[in-house]
This record gives structure tokens, sequence and C-alpha cells, in this order.
């Protein structure tokens, strides 16, 4: 009898050895939409930066649902179409429950009817053009600001800009038309004048004629809306053209650090509407983990110009794993219910949905911290007044 039991001890043994493992549970996965390539693909991989340590840091601490975040990034080419394909394949293809993009606002709003045929809700992490959340799309999510909201942050320095007759020069999308749009109706809130409005094509290098348009006019102040490349390249030949008026970049794309280094002398006393102020991190809402983010980023070699833009993927990142916490499975409908519960600490500040557009058909928006920071003598500068605000 002892030595049948032993041979059934030792034959269960060789088949528990070679019987396979069990299956490690399986990754809960995020989509994420972004330029990594094409005329804005610098601010879009500063992005996925973010993002990629907003995924890490979450993991670090086990994840969600006691399984890993995977990220399944997808490049939309700094182009529409290529931004609703991108979205169908995520929500096809790769089954994802939450998707974080699209950057620019004709990117997010390509995209959109996607999330809308499909059912998966997308976090806004950058798009600013009001009818992202106007237009009556329930699985839209927006934790970056509207131009309208943006404007409205700005609003309480206009005596202190002495702002008398504004012109703009803005990137021919819906970011940037919004943006006019937005900014001109503060100016007449403010008792302002509206000047001239120029728009620029995303990829076009010579905005000389636009700035000639500009300068003929009588305005003090200049509003600029497109990507940091494009600023650049404007700035540049705005000096060239010794144009003299206040600059006032908006959408918090500029990333004043990297204007210095590539506009020089160019970019000397411009304004620049941020988000994120990773100069003085002791600045934002969580100095703790702004500070943290900060140091993480330049741990991974990124380059700190692009911290202005990196936090956006964080807190796209962050916002989405928190529906699926709280909605205890990564499925759609549950997450998209989740995203109305959300109320986390990002690294801009407090994230939480209230409804925007038309009754039963709502957006989220969330209400973002909003800053301005100054060019002056070749460095970033919180202006005088704004401390007093």
């Amino acid at each position: 009898m002892k030595q049948i039991i032993r041979t059934l001890f030792v034959a269960l043994t060789v088949v528990a050895a070679l019987a396979p493992p069990a299956p490690a549970q399986e990754a809960v996965k995020v989509g994420v939409i972004q330029p990594l390539s094409g005329s804005v693909a610098a601010s879009g991989n500063y992005v996925r930066m973010g993002a990629e340590i907003g995924r890490d840091w979450i993991n670090a601490k086990g994840g969600v649902l006691g399984r890993k975040v995977e990220l399944l990034i997808e490049d939309n080419k700094s182009d529409p179409k290529e931004a609703a394909t991108a979205a169908e394949k995520l929500i096809v293809r790769d089954k994802v429950p939450v998707i974080v993009g699209a950057w620019g606002s004709s990117m997010t709003l390509a995209a959109m009817p996607k999330l809308e045929e499909y059912g998966v809700p997308m976090i806004v992490e950058t798009s600013s053009a009001a009818t992202i959340t106007k237009r009556g799309n329930p699985w839209v999510f927006r934790i970056s600001p509207p131009s309208e909201m943006e404007a409205l942050g700005l609003e309480k320095y206009m005596k202190d800009l002495g702002i008398k007759q504004a012109d703009f020069l803005a990137v021919n999308t819906d970011w940037g038309r919004g943006a006019v749009g937005a900014f001109g109706d503060l100016l007449k809130r403010s008792g302002s004048q509206v000047g001239t409005a120029e728009f620029m094509e995303q990829a076009a290098t010579d905005m000389n004629a636009q700035i000639t348009k500009v300068k003929a006019g009588g305005a003090d102040t200049l509003f600029l809306t497109t990507s940091v490349e494009q600023i650049t390249l404007v700035l540049k030949q705005a000096q060239e053209q010794r144009l003299v008026r206040k600059v006032i970049t908006t959408g918090g794309s500029s990333s004043p650090s990297q204007l210095i280094k590539q506009a020089g002398a160019a970019a000397e006393g411009t304004y620049h509407i941020l988000f994120f102020l990773p100069w003085f991190p002791e600045a934002m809402p969580d100095g703790k983990l702004a500070k943290a983010f900060v140091d993480e980023w330049a741990k991974r070699g990124h380059p700190f110009e692009g911290l202005t833009e990196g936090f956006r993927g964080h807190d796209g990142v962050l916002t989405a794993v928190e529906a699926i916490r709280i909605a205890g499975k990564p499925e759609p409908k549950a997450v998209q219910a989740a995203l109305w519960q959300v109320n986390v600490m990002g690294l801009n500040g407090p994230i939480k949905f209230e409804k925007d557009g038309p009754a039963g058909k709502e957006s989220g928006q969330s209400k973002p911290s909003i800053f301005i920071v100054q060019v002056k003598d070749g460095k970033i500068a919180l202006p005088a007044f704004s401390a007093k605000k």
C-alpha cells in the first residue's frame, strides 16, 4: 500500500510540474492618441512621456483592480483623419475601455463620433475648442480648459496688462479660431478694442505676410495661439520686422523655456498662459506632487521644456485609471458612469467633472488651474501683478 501511495504522489508531482503556470492577470488597457509625428509632434511626444510616468507611478503602487496598467499608444500624425482612424483601431481592435487624447482640437473633434458610435469614453487632455464639450457627446470628459475658461483666467490681470487694443495671430484650426473668439469677447468685456485677426496653416513656416498686416494696425498687444514650434518662428519673424507689441500666448502650449532656447532675444518680455509651472512647482496646488514629477522627468532625461505639455499625459492617465478603479471593472459604460464620480488631485490641480453641453447629452468639464508667466532677462518669471491675485 505504501508503495502505491508513493507512486501516486510521484505521479501527481510530475503532473503538477508539467502543468502550465496559471496565467497572469491581463493588464488593464488605456488607449492614448497623440501627434507623435507631423507638425506638432514635439508636443504630442511630451504628452506621451508624461503618460508613461503616470502609468509607471500607478503600477509601482499596485496598478488598478490588482492588475497592471498598459498604455496602447497610437500616432494621429497631426492629422484629424488619422485621429479618427486611431480611435476606431483602439476601440475595435484593442478593446480599450477608455482613451486619452487627442491633443489638437481638430483631432479630438474628428475622433469624437467614434466614441459615440462605439460607446467608449475619452479624457481630453489638451484640446480647448468650446465645441468639444458643447456639441453634445456624453463620452467626452475634458480636463484641459476651453478657451473661454482660459480667457476668464486672464480676466483678473487685464488692468495690470494695460491692453487698449489687441490683434490676433492664430493657427487656422478649431483651437485657433476658438481662441480668437474667446479672447475677443474678453477684450470687449474689459473695455479694450479688438483689432485684426490673422490665421496661419498648422504646417506654415513663413508668417511674414500676417505679421506685416498686424504691424500696419495700431494695437499694443498680440494674442498668439499655436504650437511652440510655430510660436518660435512667429517671434523670430516679428523681431526681424521690428514689430513692437506685448505678446501673450494662449493654450498653454508655448513652452517658454523652449522659446528662450530657440527664439532667444525675440522671446524677451513675452507673456504665456500656462497650466503647469515646472520652474515653480511649489506654486502648484500640490507642490510635493509637482516637484516629484519634475524630478522624475529629469531623471528620465526628458527635455525640461517639455514639462508644460508632459503634465497633461500624467493627469489624463491618472483620471482614466481612477475612473476604472471606481467602476470596479475596465468596461466602457461603467467607466463613463464612474468618470462623473472622479475627484482626484492631478499635477494641474483637482480634477472633478461638471456637466457641459445640451441637456441629456452633456460632456464632462473639469475646472483647471490657470497661470501666467513672463520671459524676463532670459528667464521665466512670475509677473509681480500675478502674486497679488
